[in-house]
């Protein structure tokens, strides 16, 4: 007995010293993009049931320079469609429903509806359009509380993107409807439904749906941009516009229960699970974007909300959860996720570079002024102002450049870098643009 009791501390001992290194470099990854304002919120890691790394960044609230931590709550945005979608399969083992069943059944008035069905609402090969493809709606709507007949009004007369099943299209929409049909068939609120089937068994107390009125002092504040200018403070999108496709908050340790439960198939069996992480199209499955690391099934969500962007990612095979919810809006995390991946592996990988700015006089920006085609339907502009490089992609925001040396610039804000190519005159004729790995080459547009 004294040496079997032994044994087992010097193996507790073991597994300590290996852990605390392993902390230390992803603390270390992940601190690297905190200091470049290129992350701020909190990461959770965990591997083989142990969890590595489970640490706050930045401001929870930069006003009152609250502090984040391993309890901070967040909006999750889209993670809240993987709730959605084993909600329904649990609806599906008690017979209340099936997946095969038609739109028309639930909602008889919904345009084509008798060729919609529940998985292809799941699977985003409904062809409903996204209401969140309105940018009016979007911009002056989001925090007003809506019902249901005011949401449906916004996609239900709307042409279908492509016949049923035919294609595929990231649709909020749809999974909308999958929130309306929940409450049909379990005559409950989808909130009080999500709640039966999955908080409440797994003891997820710090996760819920109206963020708007969460009276907690974990809940954070939401953010477009946190830099070393200040904080640009976001609305908060109201739950009953962000519904059954992301109106869940939450935090990591919440969400880790639920990896947990997915682990040990404490709320779906082993064959829902397995249906669920079978691409269709797009490696998209019931609300799980499917992937792979080492040749083994990687499984997550990501999500992008007013404030938040968050994302969760899973190796079943080896136990490995990596969740970071981010409330300053940051645009890093499949990167991050990419780079703790690589460490959990021992995989090589490069830290994000510090690049220092410098300032170059306005008469030299100007030659870089003018459209660049980066694809026959996307262009971006760049234009001179108030001294600095703006670019403006088609249809998205201006994003500031900051000059490295002449001819090379980086967005602050996002890992892109800007090359420019001149010709044997010295005049610029085109552009290469730097972005996840990639290196494409867009050609300078003739005025």
């Amino acid at each position: 007995m004294t040496r079997f009791f032994i044994t087992a501390v010097l193996v507790f001992f073991a597994l300590v010293s290996f852990c605390q290194p392993e902390k230390a470099q992803l603390d270390s990854l992940v601190s690297r993009y905190a200091d470049m304002n290129r992350f701020n919120g909190v990461v959770l890691v965990a591997k083989g049931g142990t969890i590595l790394l489970n640490k706050g960044y930045g401001y929870r609230n930069v006003a009152g320079k609250i502090a984040n931590d391993e309890n901070s709550i967040f909006q999750l945005g889209s993670i809240t469609k993987q709730f959605t979608t084993a909600v329904i399969l649990k609806l599906q083992q008690e017979k209340k429903l099936s997946l095969n069943d038609k739109l028309s059944k639930y909602f008889p008035r919904f345009p084509k509806a008798d060729s919609i069905t529940i998985e292809q609402l799941m699977l985003h090969t409904s062809g409903i359009y996204s209401y969140t493809n309105d940018p009016k709606f979007m911009e002056t709507e989001v925090s007003k509380p809506a019902n249901r007949e005011k949401m449906m009004a916004l996609f239900k007369d709307r042409p279908l993107d492509f016949s049923p099943g035919k294609g595929w299209n990231y649709s909020n929409s749809g999974y909308s409807m999958l929130g309306y049909i929940i409450e049909k068939v379990a005559k409950m609120p989808y909130e009080q439904a999500v709640r039966k089937y999955i908080f409440t068994p797994l003891q997820m107390t710090h996760s819920g749906f109206d963020f708007t009125h969460l009276q907690s002092p974990e809940k954070t504040t939401g953010y477009f941009k946190i830099d070393k200018t200040g904080a640009d403070t976001a609305p908060i999108v109201d739950s009953s516009v962000s519904f059954s496709a992301g109106a869940i908050y939450s935090t990591v340790g919440d969400i880790y229960k639920w990896h947990q439960a997915l682990e040990n198939y404490t709320i779906l069996s082993r064959a829902d699970q397995e249906k669920a992480y079978t691409p269709v199209r797009n490696n998209y499955g019931y609300g799980w974007v499917i992937g792979s690391v080492e040749g083994k099934k990687k499984v997550g969500h990501g999500g992008g909300i007013h404030g938040y962007i968050t994302n969760f990612t899973r190796v079943p095979e080896d136990d490995i959860c990596i969740v970071l919810l981010s409330n300053a809006s940051d645009k890093s995390l499949e990167e991050i996720t990419d780079k703790i991946l690589k460490q959990l592996y021992n995989r090589p990988y490069d830290l994000p570079k510090q690049r220092l700015s410098i300032a170059l006089p306005e008469a030299s920006l100007k030659q870089y002024e003018g459209s660049y085609e980066i694809r026959p339907d996307l262009k971006v502009v760049m234009s001179v102002k108030d001294g600095t490089l703006n670019a403006t992609p088609t249809n998205q925001s201006v994003k500031v450049l900051s000059a490295e040396k002449e001819d090379f610039f980086f967005d602050p804000v996002d890992d892109v870098q800007v090359e420019f190519v001149k010709n044997f005159r010295n005049e610029v004729e085109g552009l290469l643009l730097y972005q996840g790995g990639r290196k494409i080459f867009c050609r300078k547009l003739k005025e």
